[in-house]
Parts: structure tokens; sequence; C-alpha cells
């Protein structure tokens, strides 16, 4: 069942998160790596930043977080993260396809270059990579991350996305 997270959540919020990114461990440049990968004080800033997450609850256990932000002319998926048990079981997808309907803008992810796996689930559910020069504009204007996570970001696009061109 998809459930809007309270602050009560918080917690299960924060164990997801930093369950689910131990896939990024080795994978992602050692200099954007950390433990834990995302901090509760940066969890609260993203939510503060107006980051609303949603879950998947089964059995009463919350297996999976996305979040939706609202940043005017466009929606960002932020924040999707799956128990390291319960990953390749729908989870995600559940998820994303319930937040893209909350919006009619056009939806924007931003992932790690190197999250193969990321990148592949998102362009399996129609979005695609934008282009190098569009992803440093959007990251600039959409989201507030370090300049080294921009080089080693892409930005996806879901349909409804016409480039700025």
């Amino acid at each position: 069942m998809i459930c809007r997270c309270t602050e009560s959540n918080r917690q299960e919020i924060y164990e997801i998160i930093n369950d689910a990114a131990s896939a990024y461990k080795g994978v992602i440049p050692g200099d954007r790596w950390r433990e834990p990968y995302m901090p509760m004080e940066e969890l609260m800033e993203q939510i503060t930043q107006g980051v609303e997450f949603w879950s998947d609850i089964e059995n009463g256990r919350m297996l999976g977080v996305m979040g939706i932000q609202d940043r005017v002319d466009v929606t960002l998926i932020r924040h999707a993260y799956v128990r390291t048990e319960a990953r390749n079981k729908g989870i995600g997808s559940k998820l994303l396809n319930h937040l893209t309907v909350l919006t009619i803008k056009p939806v924007l992810i931003g992932t790690w270059a190197d999250a193969f796996w990321a990148i592949h689930f998102y362009q399996k559910h129609g979005f695609r990579v934008l282009s190098q020069i569009e992803k440093n504009f959007l990251l600039g204007k959409y989201w507030s991350i370090p300049e080294r996570q921009m080089e080693t970001s892409v930005v996806l696009a879901d349909r409804h996305w016409v480039s700025e061109k």
C-alpha cells in the first residue's frame, strides 16, 4: 500500500535510504561516498526544502521510499530507495507510478551516472537521459548539490519534458 510519510516515519525513511544506498559503495566516486550516506540532518533539510516522501508498506513494514518535490515548472523525483531485501519486487515501480500521476508537470530525476541499474530502471519507465548541457543547466536550476556531484550525475526526463533549446 502506498502512503504519504509523516514525521513519525522519519527514522524509518532514514534507515531505508542508508540501507539501500549501500549499493552505491564502490560504484560512485569515492569522494562522494560517506557513511551514513544521508545523515539525519540532511534528510530533515530535504524535507524542509519541500521533498515529500511516500512509502510502500506491506504487512505493516515500510519497504521503500520515494520523494517528490514541486519546483514551480517541473516536478522532481528525489531519493528513491528500496530496502536491500525487498529489491526487484516491483516496489520502486509502484512508488514511481504513484508519484508521477500526482503531477501534470514534466518530471525530472537526477541520479549517479555510474548507477547503471537506476538509469535502466527509469528508462524502463519511459524516462530518457538528457544531454550533458541540459543536465548541467537543470542541476544548477532545480537541485542544490555540490559541483562534484553535478559532474558525476545524470538527469532523466519523462515524456512531458521539452528541451529549452
